[in-house]
């Protein structure tokens, strides 16, 4: 009997998905995608006239639709093997959006709440609370193997980096194979 090893990428938008129901109801909508906005907003007490504000939640919304546009489906709604699918063809089209390039920038911007151009350990401590809810040891230790050049710092370059792997790299060892913890 062989078994098939399910490939890391679609490991990591399951927790994606995962992490993006905030009902909990085993599928994602435009309400989901609006609360990871507002987690945003609410986290960095972002004022809703901030061009920060107003590229992350516009990034969200396209974002949105680009993945209803790539699933195909006819309803408002995905389940994780529609968002799987979806994303997957969302991150490699660029026709319209760049989903790996454009919500890394507005998201960095926002993270990088001093505006030093990089990001600390302590901003990406409340990045995974605040915003992704997740305390996890292991995804707190992946703050240093995003900072690639070991200054004690995420720069905007390997945060873009981190997130272009997150999404298109099945090299478990690749910096942004770990963005969220270990598989």
């Amino acid at each position: 009997m062989t078994t098939t090893t399910r490939d890391l990428i679609s490991l990591k938008l399951e927790r994606a998905f995962d992490s993006l129901d905030s009902d909990h109801d085993g599928f994602l909508d435009w309400t989901d995608y609006e609360a990871l906005g507002n987690r945003y907003v609410q986290a960095y007490q972002l004022d809703r006239t901030d061009r920060r504000t107003r590229a992350l939640l516009s990034f969200c919304q396209i974002s949105w639709l680009e993945l209803l546009r790539h699933a195909g489906v006819d309803s408002d709604r995905l389940s994780k093997d529609q968002f799987v699918t979806a994303t997957r063809l969302a991150t490699i089209d660029t026709s319209r959006l760049n989903l790996t390039e454009g919500g890394a920038h507005a998201i960095f911007d926002v993270i990088d709440a001093d505006g030093d151009n990089e990001i600390g350990n302590d901003e990406f401590a409340r990045f995974l609370r605040d915003v992704w809810r997740s305390d996890a040891p292991e995804a707190l230790d992946s703050f240093h193997q995003l900072d690639t050049d070991g200054d004690g710092a995420i720069s905007r370059h390997e945060f873009i980096r981190a997130v272009r792997e997150h999404y298109l790299s099945n090299d478990p060892d690749v910096p942004g194979s770990v963005f969220f913890g270990r598989f």
